[in-house]
């Protein structure tokens, strides 16, 4: 990850990204956003756009996903996104290498990790000390998914390579085709593919590595500075609309909630959006004031640090912008 990025960085020292906002027909500012994964983990995101929330702050949001962080990051140091909703690792790493465009986290969404591991065959009274000798589809080295699954298992006294196999060699949007495929004893899947997956009898959730792992910023919105010096005023109406989604989702059931996202997610059962919202409300999943904290910083770093991907401590300050997310708290909320 830190190889491809810091190739990516050298790249784009002769590269200018061009203009982030323009304007659309009826008068909306369009605001490309580049996604690490689609997933119900992410359910304020879709709601801001399926209820409108976005378009009462005059703003038209383009949505890609990037298959991962490593991905996600490289559109929006190319220009090609003007904002990333990617893990914070993926930051660190940019300003590890130097960067002076420095990407900076303007909004965390996710305070935990999102996703649920899975195994082949039902297991009720699962412990973790069951992964014993066994292998693990745990996710792409340097990631935080990755990180924040070594993290939980050392917990357990279980390290790769010793008691347990890890398999760090599949991409992030590869691990539940590969365990399909025969690839492991476990996966960890995301929202809402771990209870599809359930339904079809592909697999069975065992238990949450979120729930396990503790509080850590996982996913976060992230602008390069330079877009924030020129956008303020579109960042501001961004968060604000995100603000208003997370509000909402406070406020309305589950299936409620559901029948929204069913067009973000057209080939799942309605029910297994409700189930797979109810999940990531049973874990407290998402952030209701999105300013990022330093104690929740620290925590990923000694996450990164344990599994062995940080060189050095990184200043809170210099990768966040809690402006727009301490500002706009109050307003809604």
């Amino acid at each position: 990850m830190k190889k491809i990025i810091a190739t990516f960085i050298a790249l784009l020292i002769t590269i200018t990204p061009f203009t982030a906002c323009k304007e659309k027909d009826g008068g909306l500012t369009t605001v490309r956003l580049n996604e690490v994964t689609h997933s119900i983990f992410y359910a304020p995101l879709y709601i801001a756009i399926e209820n409108g929330f976005f378009k009462e702050e005059g703003l038209n949001v383009e949505l890609t996903n990037g298959g991962g962080a490593d991905k996600t990051m490289t559109a929006l140091l190319s220009g090609d996104a003007d904002i990333g909703l990617m893990g914070v690792e993926a930051t660190v790493y940019v300003y590890l290498e130097g960067k002076k465009d420095v990407p900076k986290i303007i909004g965390q969404l996710t305070k935990r990790d999102g996703s649920f591991l899975v195994s082949r065959t039902p297991e009720p009274n699962f412990k973790w000390e069951d992964l014993e000798g066994k292998e693990i589809i745990a996710g792409r080295t340097g990631g935080v998914p990755a990180m924040t699954f070594e993290y939980v298992v050392n917990k357990h006294g279980l390290f790769n390579g010793q008691n347990v196999t890890l398999n760090n060699d599949v991409a992030f949007n590869l691990m539940g085709p590969s365990f399909e495929g025969g690839i492991g004893d476990y996966t960890t899947l995301f929202e809402p593919t771990a209870s599809e997956y359930q339904k079809a009898g592909k697999g069975y959730i065992v238990a949450s590595v979120g729930e396990e792992s503790g509080e850590i910023p996982y996913t976060a919105f992230t602008a390069m500075t330079s877009y924030l010096q020129k956008n303020g005023e579109t960042i501001e109406k961004f968060i604000r609309a995100m603000y208003k989604a997370i509000k909402y989702m406070l406020e309305t059931n589950d299936e409620v909630l559901a029948q929204s996202l069913i067009k973000q997610f057209p080939d799942t059962a309605l029910s297994s959006i409700t189930r797979s919202l109810a999940s990531y409300k049973k874990i407290d999943a998402w952030m209701t004031h999105m300013a990022m904290t330093e104690t929740a910083f620290n925590n990923l770093q000694n996450v990164m640090e344990n599994a062995g991907e940080l060189s050095k401590r990184v200043d809170y300050t210099a990768i966040t912008d809690n402006s727009f997310a301490n500002n706009l708290y109050g307003e809604i909320f």
